[in-house]
């Protein structure tokens, strides 16, 4: 059975897989699940350590005793006692007791704490975040680079060679046939056929016959 979702959305199935479970968005579209890798733990779903120092503090705000506030006098109810002023408050109109400013001074420590911890914690699931986006991204450019060109010898250049000098051959002849049948012919159409005895020649050089094929 499933166990229920983090803060931060991450449920575990039976099997013990972390994941996200797939969501519907705002315009319709489906948000596909997402598989969280063991032993990663995202911030929202990070433990914030609690002051025992700073519980007593809120617990006493809950329960209306604000340090240093004035308290109304209850006539009814039989006088207290004074308090002993300490030597450095005394005479000052609305001083704060020694043992009030000192938890005062521990809970803004604590706090401070907890937020320089907040910070590191989520500095390092950005970088963490950051470096698998890198290697995925990455791994996606090595995949769609293109295949290396393989190194062509000499009779693969041969080859080349000769297949463009057939092409500019069969262009030579379907030019002279046309001219032959009395249909007129640009200038450059012109000086293609008359460079056919030089192709058929270079084709030769080659090794190759007029048609393109190897004399071997």
């Amino acid at each position: 059975m499933a166990s229920q979702p983090t803060n931060a959305g991450i449920i575990t199935d039976a099997a013990g897989v972390r994941h996200i479970p797939e969501s519907t968005r705002a315009d319709g579209s489906t948000r596909r699940a997402i598989k969280i890798r063991p032993g990663y733990q995202p911030p929202e779903d990070v433990a914030l350590y609690k002051s025992r120092i700073a519980e007593n503090y809120r617990n006493r705000l809950k329960n209306g005793t604000v340090p240093g506030a004035e308290v109304k006098e209850d006539k009814t109810a039989e006088p207290a006692p004074a308090a002993p002023v300490s030597r450095g408050s005394a005479g000052v109109p609305g001083a704060v007791p020694a043992g009030d400013a000192a938890s005062e001074s521990a809970l803004a420590a604590n706090k401070n704490a907890k937020r320089r911890e907040a910070r590191k914690k989520a500095a390092a699931a950005a970088a963490e975040t950051h470096a698998m986006t890198t290697t995925t991204t990455a791994s996606a450019a090595k995949t769609e680079a293109a295949p290396p060109v393989a190194v062509e010898g000499p009779q693969a250049e041969r080859e080349k060679k000769a297949r463009g000098l057939k092409k500019k051959l069969k262009q030579a002849k379907e030019l002279k046939s046309k001219r032959d049948v009395g249909e007129t012919l640009l200038p450059e159409q012109i000086a293609k056929v008359i460079r056919i005895n030089e192709l058929v020649r270079e084709l030769d050089a080659l090794g190759f016959d007029a048609e393109g094929e190897s004399k071997t």
